[in-house]
This record gives structure tokens, C-alpha cells and sequence, in this order.
């Protein structure tokens, strides 16, 4: 629940009428730009060989078998396996899985959603309460593409009063209204999040028994001596059974585009607003350092598949006795704390166009 990147930012108000009359609906596209120095925020490729049909990252593998119970997984740690009952908060039954479509035509990353291929795309289940499961009071879906530059995301908000206020890069922007997508390799994971007025906040976590192993220590942005880099040991789940992270708060996820684009009137109360989309474009160029440990393909081959979240949190939470949290998600976790890739659902790449 927490991030950080580049941002050249670009607001354009455009002129819509809605189901209310309103106008005003707000865009909010930006690519890449030039690096900032801020301060870091308050804590609380080769390819695979031939294989196919993988399951990344490889560490913990989520198996789907007979023989694997419910409540016990396979570790792969220095290539030795053990088997060991099942140390994560959420039900590893109950992880969601999703097929993400290839696209012949890459989408313009402007927030608004409007091209075919995002008609087309299957959307994720409604979002539950990142700790409960338990339905939620609005609406929220997600759907993934991809191609050999990019992996795309979407984000379909419900929200009947749209607030945004935190411009700053890195801001604690998980304490309003934002949108957060979680990329897992298998030594490290990348966190993005963005608010309604299209501010980003990035973070890059590596499990510290494979800093150095891994050759994340050659880079100045993951370095211990980078004020920007911080030991992390989750937010509400402090006992993953791979220990401590190392958070960077340096890392720029290089050429990553993102669009925002408001249906309503931000940060107005009086009327009623619809919600607002985001729509994102990471490339696999960028995804280098989640890839090397596992030598994973980029892009992706043919029915690969990676674990990524998606989830969305809010300043309010449902009156009682409503169970919700305020952070919202595709696949529970069953803690608040989004920093669990086995958690994450599953997302199977697949070279099928729609």
C-alpha cells in the first residue's frame, strides 16, 4: 500500500454531459519524464529455454494438483523443495485466476477506457474487502492486456463522490482515493500506485536473502547506502516466511504511461459523480530486474504465468455493520497488508487476440 516514479503530468478538462447533467469530466494523462529527488516517505534477459506454460514467480508455487493439499505449498528456495504447511493469511483455494488476452492494437493510455479492446476484454470480479472478502459498497473491476511492448491495465471505479488531493510524487497516496498494482518477480516486486488527479507513487522491494545473490546491489537505486532505500517488513503481516525487504524508493519504472479520467466533478460533494477509470502501460523493457531471477520471457510466452494485484483504497469506510476495511482488492488477502505476492491472483498470458 504504498509507491513511487517520473511524472510529467498533463490535465485536460474536457466538456461531457452525464446522467446528472454535469460537465467537467477530468483527464489526466502522464508519461515518462524527468527524475525527481524527493525524500523517502515514512515507513509505517535471457529467455526461458523452451519451457512453456510457467508459473512465476517460482519460489512459492501455488499448484493446483491432487496430491497438494489446501494447506500446504511447495518451496523451491537454492533449488532445494520442502514441503511445509501453507504460511500465508489468505486462502491459496480461494486466489483468483485470469486470462490476460494479447492486443493487435495497443490502446491509447489516456484513462478513458474508450477503445474496443477494453470493450472486449474479460474484467475482473467485482472487488472485496482486502481482509474480509466481504462484498463492498461500490463497485470496482479491473482487466489486464498485453503485447510485445506492453502489459496494460484498467481500473472501472464506482464512486459517487470523487476527492483527489495530493500532487506531490510519492505522496501517501493510500490515504485517498487511489489505484494499485502490484508486479511480483521472484526475488523482488514492484508496487504502483496512482491517484485521481494522476500522481504516482512507486516502490521496488527485494527479499534481502537475495540481494546480493541476485546482483540488486550493482544498481544505485536498491544500494543500502541510497537514503532512498529502507528495510521493510510488511505492513500487517510481519512473518513471511522469506523475512525482510529491502524497499527502494528510487526506482523510476523506465517509459511507464498512466491516464486518469474523472466522470464527474472532482472535489465537488454537491452532485453526484460516476467514478473514475485509470489506464496504464508498463513496458517489458522496464520489468528487467522482476525478471532476472527466473530468467522469465519478456514478454511473456505463451501461457505464462505471473503474479500481479490489483486493489484500490479508500479515506471512508462502510458504516458498520458492513466489514470493509477501505482497501479494496481483487483477491483477498485475509490481512491488511498488500505486500504478499502469494496472494496475488494469477494472471495467464495468452498470445489469443478477442
Amino acid at each position: 500500500m504504498r509507491t513511487f516514479y517520473l511524472t510529467g503530468l498533463l490535465i485536460i478538462l474536457s466538456t461531457g454531459s452525464f446522467l446528472n447533467g454535469r460537465t467537467e469530466p477530468v483527464n489526466t494523462c502522464t508519461g515518462p519524464a524527468d527524475k525527481l529527488t524527493q525524500e523517502a516517505p515514512v515507513l509505517n534477459q535471457q529467455r526461458p529455454e523452451t519451457k512453456k506454460h510457467l508459473v512465476f514467480p517460482l519460489p512459492l508455487q501455488n499448484r493446483s494438483d491432487s496430491s497438494d493439499s489446501a494447506n500446504t505449498s511447495a518451496l523451491t528456495h537454492s533449488g532445494e523443495t520442502v514441503t511445509e504447511q501453507w504460511p500465508f493469511p489468505c486462502n491459496r483455494d480461494s486466489i483468483k485466476r485470469y486470462t490476460a488476452y494479447y492486443t493487435p492494437a495497443a490502446p491509447t493510455i489516456d484513462g478513458q477506457l474508450d477503445e474496443k479492446a477494453w470493450d472486449k476484454v474479460p474484467r475482473s470480479p467485482r472487488f472485496v474487502d482486502l481482509v474480509s472478502g466481504a462484498e463492498t459498497i461500490h463497485k470496482t473491476r479491473a482487466a489486464v492486456l498485453w503485447d510485445d511492448q506492453n502489459l496494460y491495465v484498467a481500473f472501472w471505479h464506482e464512486e459517487p463522490f470523487v476527492q483527489g488531493s495530493m500532487t506531490e510524487r510519492n505522496a501517501p497516496l493510500y490515504q485517498e482515493n487511489n489505484a494499485e498494482v502490484f508486479i511480483a518477480g521472484k526475488d523482488a516486486y514492484y508496487e504502483f500506485e496512482i491517484n485521481t488527479l494522476g500522481t504516482r507513487y512507486e516502490a521496488f522491494f527485494i527479499w534481502e536473502e537475495a540481494y546480493e545473490t541476485g546482483g540488486f546491489n550493482a544498481n544505485p537505486a536498491f544500494q543500502r547506502s541510497n537514503p532512498l532505500v529502507k528495510e521493510f517488513n510488511g505492513v500487517g503481516f510481519d512473518t513471511h516466511p522469506r523475512g525482510l525487504r529491502l524497499g527502494s524508493w528510487d526506482f523510476y519504472f523506465p517509459g511507464l504511461q498512466s491516464g486518469v479520467y474523472v466522470d464527474g466533478t472532482l472535489n465537488d460533494n454537491s452532485d453526484r459523480d460516476r467514478g473514475w477509470t485509470v489506464e496504464l502501460a508498463f513496458p517489458w523493457d522496464g520489468m528487467k530486474w522482476l525478471a532476472k531471477a527466473d530468467q522469465r520471457a519478456l514478454p511473456p510466452d505463451d501461457k505464462d504465468t505471473w503474479r500481479i494485484d490489483f486493489s484500490r483504497f479508500n479515506p471512508y469506510k462502510e458504516a458498520p455493520p458492513a466489514d470493509d476495511s477501505g482497501g479494496w482488492t481483487w483477491s483477498p488477502h485475509g490481512v491488511w497488508d498488500s505486500h504478499i505476492p502469494e496472494c496475488f491472483p494469477f494472471i495467464t498470458f495468452s498470445r489469443d487476440t478477442l
